[in-house]
């Protein structure tokens, strides 16, 4: 039996967005670029957003999808 992680994916992604968003690390320093610095963080978030939204909608899918008969 083939195991799902898709809702584990899910989450991580979610974690590592979120994490990405409250640290002082970023790729464009707001304390440099102004309010032009918080993009990079929204298209983090926007970008993890969309992902989990891709591996959950294919988990619904297959969810929805009848399983083949098995020979008994």
């Amino acid at each position: 039996m083939k195991r799902d992680y898709s809702t584990l994916k899910a989450v991580l992604i979610g974690a590592g967005a979120l994490l990405y968003g409250a640290s002082p690390i970023d790729i464009i320093p707001e304390f440099l670029a102004g309010p032009l610095g918080f993009g990079d963080d929204a298209l983090v978030l926007i970008a993890a957003g969309v992902a989990i939204w891709r591996i959950l909608k294919g988990r619904a899918q297959r969810g929805a999808d009848p399983q083949p008969p098995t020979a008994a």
